[in-house]
């Protein structure tokens, strides 16, 4: 369920409210209680790991392991 911006026509405040399916429509300010608001544009924001597991995982410089990472040898 997305979570959208809007300011009140009436007052003013910005706020932000989780909108579920279609009651998009019966939106309230959080202040004055109006449901005269704007939906304001905002960005999307996601966190993404910087590597993968596997280029994380230390490998055997030999490349010749059973077991990349614990064979005791250095990269």
């Amino acid at each position: 369920m997305p979570i959208f911006e809007y300011t009140c026509e009436d007052c003013g405040t910005a706020f932000e409210k989780l909108v579920r399916g279609s009651s998009e429509n019966g939106v309230a300010c959080p202040s004055c209680g109006e449901h005269h608001v704007t939906k304001q544009w905002s960005t999307f924001a996601a966190r993404a790991q910087s590597e993968s597991p596997a280029a994380a995982m230390p490998s055997c410089a030999s490349g010749m392991c059973q077991t990349p990472g614990l064979c005791g040898r250095n990269n």
